[in-house]
């Protein structure tokens, strides 16, 4: 009886601290009530014209992994394709007199997998999600009706790369190894950087170089964003926040923190889009740390996340 009043005690208590985060200031949002796009009110024609002057060599980075059926992801996510010849099984001679021939595909994937866009219908606290929105007034399984991620506008802006493997002086920085305020800011000032208003920030930790050799671990733990540090990043005003890892927050994470915590800083908490398993080995080998960043999502209506090929242009 002792042991079950003691539960009793600890579950109405986590309820309550639940109750209580789910019901701070954060919403509604600062660009008004019924805002479904969060940090992406900060691109603007102006910005995209400044990231376009930062091209000096045409030269363009792929920012995307490849996806196959054995790519590392957060259980239970995976992905299929099938290809099917529709209407021409049994024949060689194809379709018309020219004897036409295609193949079409089938994706059987979660589109959380790979490189990726979390939409900020992605995370809550409790039932709440980005601009005070219950979980039961517009989560459906046939797409939200709110917060999808179809109606995340073009992200052309100034992208910049914090290289914290180099700043650590290591190849692959330490799981666990969590990013806040003194760390980005001691990584942007040896660049010579300055984080601004409508930047997409992106963090290198090497951790792509043991997605092959190690997936079992690299899909497991891995450096990230701290608390303080997605906090900060947010008073900045960025649009998103991007790493060469699956879910961007350090892992295990930082003593005290709830579980993924700091995706709930980032959507639901200040409408701040998260691009995980960014692709940034070119851009550290060639030290691009600068430049303009170019990301069209797929546009499925309803979406909660997008698999997503961004492209940074020097």
């Amino acid at each position: 009886m002792r042991f079950l009043k003691a539960s009793l005690a600890g579950v109405l208590a986590l309820g309550f601290q639940v109750a209580a985060y789910a019901q701070s200031n954060w919403y509604p949002s600062k660009w008004g009530p019924t805002d479904e796009i969060g940090s992406a009110n900060y691109l603007t024609p102006e910005r995209a014209l400044q990231a376009s002057k930062l091209v000096k060599t045409g030269k363009t980075y792929s920012l995307g992994i490849t996806v196959n059926t054995t790519t590392p992801a957060f259980p239970p996510r995976t992905c299929s394709i099938y290809i099917v010849q529709p209407g021409q099984v049994g024949s060689a001679d194809g379709l018309g007199h020219t004897h036409t021939t295609y193949n079409d595909d089938i994706l059987n994937c979660w589109t959380g997998i790979g490189t990726q866009l979390d939409g900020l219908g992605h995370i809550g606290v409790g039932e709440i999600y980005y601009n005070g929105n219950k979980w039961s007034d517009f989560a459906t399984m046939n797409g939200l009706k709110k917060l999808g991620a179809h109606k995340v506008p073009p992200m052309v802006t100034r992208g910049i790369m914090l290289d914290m493997a180099g700043y650590y002086g290591v190849d692959v920085v330490k799981e666990g190894t969590a990013y806040n305020r003194a760390e980005i800011d001691a990584a942007a000032k040896r660049q010579g950087l300055e984080i601004r208003e409508g930047d997409v920030v992106i963090f290198h930790s090497g951790w792509m170089n043991i997605l092959d050799k190690d997936p079992k671990r690299w899909g497991s733990v891995e450096p990230g964003l701290g608390r303080e540090g997605a906090k900060y990043l947010v008073s900045k005003g960025v649009v998103a926040v991007g790493a060469d890892t699956w879910a961007v927050e350090a892992i295990p994470f930082e003593q005290g923190a709830g579980v993924f915590e700091v995706h709930q800083i980032l959507l639901p908490m200040s409408g701040t889009y998260i691009l995980e398993n960014i692709n940034t080995l070119e851009l550290a080998k060639d030290k691009a740390y600068e430049f303009m960043f170019v990301l069209g999502q797929n546009k499925y209506e309803g979406s909660v996340q997008s698999m997503i090929n961004p492209i940074a242009i020097r």
